[in-house]
């Protein structure tokens, strides 16, 4: 894949397994047509696409550099697209998972948006060594929520899912890409003209972003200041706040403090929703050690991930998150886009939710108490 003038595209599958199951056609057979069939496409006029497959990597099956190549191919291409039947492929030794297995997490673990799962009918699972890898691997897409429509049982309606996938993926990384660039550059537009502004009025542009992008969510719901959005399903309160400057500068960070301290006080929103979940804009970056800082004890669920960082407490079900590089309103709404969609894919909203729904009993019943006094 040395062409950076082109999409690259990686088709990971099993090669010498059949499909259709009963058919005489190898997945390998299948790939090398879909390979010539996309690289045939064009777009206004240019042959955009290369496309790399197994069958064009020089050594053989069961060798470290081929499993190397492999590894090495999904990090260098651009759309990953998974034909899996369940297998999980071969394996250097028993106790590791096969390539096919690796290739799909290495993508997955690198830029989850640009992988794209199409499920084939499963075969029977191996035993032995093989059989175990196999349930690894189905396990782990049970779990994944990649793009993958319904399973496919022809060669027509595959070809038709690789590209229906190939081109949802050249889409949205298309305007993922824009918006991300569109803010590259924090000295000029709109980003110089929020850094000019001091924090209080800073403040207020990063919130009003956040609450209108929130607001366009499907089934949203303002309620005053704060926004009832449908996640995992449940109605989630969300409340937002901003940081103005980095989080070091503690005039800046205190216009924060630690805002589930008073949850309770959110009567509206805690008879109407779950939660509330804390949505946190941060002007600059944010680490680990400062989410931390900010729930006020080490022991809790803490991700990092493009959007910024992730932080739930098991024991209190407090749940916030840092929306990284917040300097203008596309790079703002691009960190929250990117955060909604990290819930999704990893599931992690149904957690989320289960926990809002038991925080939510929680300050009620402090809401309660204090009412007593």
């Amino acid at each position: 894949m040395a062409n950076s003038n082109k999409i690259r595209v990686m088709l990971s599958s099993r090669c010498n397994d059949l499909f259709p199951g009963k058919s005489t056609t190898k997945l390998s057979d299948i790939r090398l047509d879909l390979k010539k069939d996309i690289e045939a496409q064009k777009i206004l006029g240019r042959s955009v696409f290369e496309v790399w497959i197994n069958e064009d990597a020089p050594p053989a099956d069961g060798t470290l550099d081929s499993w190397e190549a492999c590894l090495q191919a999904v990090r260098d291409c651009d759309v990953l697209i998974v034909l899996s039947n369940g297998n999980a492929g071969w394996a250097k030794t028993g106790g590791d998972i096969g390539i096919c297995h690796a290739e799909y997490a290495e993508g997955l673990a690198l830029a989850r948006g640009k992988v794209r799962l199409i499920a084939l009918p499963q075969v029977l699972s191996a035993k032995g060594d093989q059989g175990a890898r196999d349930k690894r691997f189905r396990d782990e897409l049970a779990r994944q929520t990649a793009f993958r429509g319904g399973e496919v049982r022809t060669v027509d309606d595959l070809r038709k899912r690789v590209f229906e996938a190939l081109a949802d993926a050249v889409v949205v990384l298309t305007q993922r890409g824009v918006k991300s660039s569109a803010s590259s550059r924090f000295g000029m537009g709109q980003a110089l003209d929020w850094t000019r502004l001091d924090f209080s009025a800073r403040k207020r542009e990063m919130e009003q972003v956040i609450r209108s992008a929130l607001a366009s969510q499907s089934g949203a719901k303002a309620l005053g200041d704060d926004v009832v959005l449908p996640l995992g399903g449940k109605n989630i309160g969300v409340v937002v706040h901003a940081i103005p400057a980095a989080f070091t500068v503690a005039a800046a960070r205190e216009m924060v403090g630690r805002p589930f301290l008073r949850d309770h006080e959110r009567t509206d929103l805690i008879k109407n929703a779950q939660g509330p979940l804390h949505l946190i804009a941060c002007h600059r970056g944010a680490t680990e050690t400062q989410a931390r800082a900010l729930l006020g004890f080490p022991d809790a669920i803490v991700v990092s991930d493009s959007f910024g960082i992730y932080v739930a407490d098991e024991i209190q079900k407090v749940q916030f998150a840092f929306l990284a590089n917040c300097r203008d309103d596309a790079q703002t709404r691009h960190a929250l886009q990117r955060f909604l969609e990290w819930l999704e894919q990893s599931t992690e909203v149904l957690r989320l939710a289960a926990r809002a729904q038991s925080r939510a009993n929680i300050v009620r019943t402090i809401a309660a108490e204090n009412k007593k006094k």
